[in-house]
Order: C-alpha cells, then sequence, then structure tokens
C-alpha cells in the first residue's frame, strides 16, 4: 500500500513515538514526528502535512494550546487528541476549538489508525455548500425574535458546517426536531438523508435492530437482510430523538459507532463502516441520569461535543405571535379557510398562558382555532381559545 499522506506525531515519550511511527508506517504512511509543542510548530510550518496527532500533556505549551495555534493558521489540517480519559472534558472542548476526534488513553493502535483514516479521508473538506451554511440557516418555522432563540439560532448556524455531534436539550414541544433538521439543512450532507429515529418509542429489542439492522435468520422472523438506519443515514445525519431513554447495552453499541466510525448488523461476521452526522435531543437532565448509573458518562461526552438548549416558550414570550401566526396561516391553507389576524385581547392571553406544552401545545391550539372559526371569521379573538387558557390567564 502506497500512502504518500505525512502523519505529524508529536509526544515527548520517545517509546509512544517510535510505536506510532512504526504502527503507521507500517499502513504507508509517511511520518514526521515533534517531542512538543514548539518543534511541532516548525514541522506545520515546513513540512506538507496531512494530519497531526498529539499527546495533551507535555512540557512546555499543551497539545490542546498547540490545537489552537495550528488551527488558527491552518485550519483545515486536522488534529487527533491524545488524552487520558480524566480529561475527557478538556478533549470535548478541544473538539469544540476544532479538533477532528479525540483517543483515550490507554489507546488500541486499531482505533486511532481509523481515526486517522477518517481524519485523510472526510475531515475538513471545503464545499460550496459548506460555506453558505456558514452565513445563514434556513428558517422555515423557527422563530428567532427573542433574545434567547437569537442567541440559539447563532449558535445553530455555526455548528451547521461542522462534523461536531450535536445534543439538543430542552422540554418536550420546545422544537428540537425542527433545529435538528434545520442544522442538517445548513450542512455540506444537505443533500444526503435526514434519518429520525424516536428512541423512547421504540422496545430495547426493536430499538437495536431498527438502529443497526440485521441479516438473514438473525432470529426468528428475520426472513431477509435490512438495512438499519446508520446505514440508511450514510452521508447523512442521524437524528435520535429522547436518546437519554435507550438502554446500556445499545448505549455501549452507539460509543462504538461514534469512536470506530462502524457498527455490525445483528447477525453479521463482519463490520459495516458508515459517515453518519450525529444529532440527539433529550428532555431529561443526562447528567443526572450518569449519577443514577442508567447513561454512560463516556457516551455522554462524545454527544454534547456542542449542546444547543433550547428555552421553554414561556421564556420567550416574544416568539408567541410570529408563530401563532406563522400556524395559523399555515391552518388556513390546509383547510381552505381565510386567514386569522390574532386581535391584541387574544395576543395578551396568549402571551400570559405558562404553555406547558410548549410550541407543539401553541400550534394544536391554533389549528383549533382554525378549524372552528367560520368562513366569515377575519379575526382570531379571545372566544376562540380553549376555556382552559382563558382560564389560567
Amino acid at each position: 500500500m502506497k500512502n504518500k499522506s505525512r502523519i505529524l506525531i508529536v509526544d515527548d515519550e520517545p517509546s509512544i513515538r517510535r510505536i506510532l511511527q512504526v504502527a503507521f508506517e507500517k499502513v504507508g504512511y509517511l511520518t514526521s514526528v515533534a517531542e512538543d509543542a514548539d518543534q511541532a510548530m516548525v514541522a506545520v510550518k515546513s513540512e506538507e502535512l496531512h494530519c497531526v496527532v498529539t499527546d495533551v500533556t507535555m512540557p512546555g505549551r499543551s497539545g490542546y494550546e498547540l490545537l489552537r495555534e495550528i488551527k488558527a493558521s491552518y485550519p483545515n489540517l486536522p488534529v487527533v487528541i491524545i488524552t487520558a480519559y480524566g480529561t475527557i472534558p478538556q478533549a470535548v472542548q478541544a473538539i469544540r476549538d476544532g479538533a477532528f476526534e479525540y483517543v483515550t488513553k490507554p489507546f488500541d493502535l486499531e482505533v486511532l489508525k481509523k481515526v486517522v483514516a477518517n481524519a485523510l479521508s472526510t475531515g475538513h473538506q471545503e464545499t460550496p455548500v459548506s460555506k453558505a451554511a456558514r452565513k445563514t440557516l434556513p428558517k422555515g418555522q423557527f422563530i428567532a425574535e427573542s433574545k434567547p432563540m437569537r442567541e440559539v439560532y447563532e449558535m445553530a448556524c455555526q455548528v451547521a458546517d461542522s462534523r461536531a455531534t450535536v445534543l439538543i436539550t430542552g422540554e418536550s414541544g420546545v422544537g428540537k426536531e425542527v433545529m435538528a433538521k434545520l442544522i442538517h439543512r445548513a450542512s455540506p450532507r444537505s443533500e444526503k438523508s435526514f434519518v429520525a429515529v424516536s428512541c423512547a418509542a421504540l422496545p430495547e429489542t426493536l430499538l437495536e435492530s431498527e438502529l443497526f439492522g440485521y441479516e438473514k435468520g438473525a432470529f426468528t422472523g428475520a426472513v431477509g437482510a435490512k438495512a438499519g438506519r446508520f446505514e440508511l443515514a450514510d452521508g447523512g445525519t442521524l437524528f435520535l430523538d429522547e436518546i437519554g431513554e435507550i438502554p446500556m447495552s445499545i448505549q455501549v453499541k452507539l460509543l462504538r459507532v461514534l469512536q470506530e466510525r462502524e457498527f455490525e448488523r445483528l447477525g453479521a461476521s463482519k463490520p459495516t463502516k458508515v459517515d453518519v452526522r450525529l444529532v440527539t435531543a433529550t428532555n431529561r437532565d443526562l447528567r443526572q441520569a450518569v449519577d443514577a448509573g442508567i447513561f454512560r458518562l463516556d457516551l455522554l461526552y462524545r454527544l454534547q461535543v456542542v449542546e444547543i438548549h433550547i428555552p421553554a416558550l414561556r421564556e420567550r414570550v416574544e416568539d408567541i405571535e410570529p408563530l401563532a401566526s406563522v400556524f395559523l396561516d399555515k391552518y388556513a391553507a390546509d383547510n381552505d379557510r381565510s386567514a386569522l389576524e390574532i386581535s391584541s385581547q387574544a395576543l395578551k392571553i396568549l402571551q400570559r398562558y405558562s404553555w406547558p406544552g410548549n410550541v407543539r401545545e401553541l400550534e394544536n391550539t391554533m389549528e383549533r382555532a382554525v378549524v372552528l372559526s367560520s368562513q366569515s371569521d377575519k379575526v382570531l379573538t379571545e372566544r376562540m381559545l380553549p376555556s382552559f387558557i382563558l382560564n389560567a390567564a
């Protein structure tokens, strides 16, 4: 195998540098070595490099500082971080700062080689779509009139162009799947599939086969092979809603996919490689789930490289009127009714209500108002609102 890609290995331990040199050169890569960040930057500036693999703890500047210096001048050069388990939170921050991936110690050479191969083949490639995505997100029904939602929107714009995993948090009904779709549509993967799975809606055995697929004869009733959602989303985005509900056995398999970019169908004898951008969502506090022993801490670190929290509707009152107007127009068109304007008194009632069901409840309320209106109605008045909303106000 001939591979002209050159890997820079940065580590203050001569034995580690040698082990990595041998491993990478054995599969055909060219290698350069450095024992600290200063030597590494000399190599970065003077050699044609295609990937940097660096330890974190070294004399002088750390691997994180080296990462930031590289990214400041060479943003498209992939950097892989090797870190101890105890510094994973800092490694997650490194991903946010532009690292391609991190590998934990004691590292598996095969895993590290796969990460580097992924960095060389799929990481940090500029495309016209990705450049456009930095500028804006397609808003659709995403309303960002309030300050909290403008901040959410800006973060989503920033993350859309990256390959980082995204964890979307917030109460039920705030629009987490809408956000996931917007991120996908603004990403370089927009021409590929967006595949959504509700983890809470499927029992453990069915969830596993839905995610990873199965081979013929894998279990009773498996009369043919079936591709899982990871395969269906290859090249695109996989959205896992209610990620906090998945059982521990599947958490382990999900962690492997994130680490190695491959999985095995049920009943398969060899792994399947995938290139999937994972976006997840939950209304649970995953830190509490970790403390309760029902969610893996290492998986949480992988999932929340970037966390986007969508505030409840009651925390962004300014968005109620534009959202309600969008829904009124939508359901008027669906039901062949006249478009309704919102009276000032009705708006005050809508803005005072706490909306425990969030945007989903507001949408349902506006659909109800349209359906119960007459052709002569032009204005949504307070009499068209449900009694429980009127009584709460």
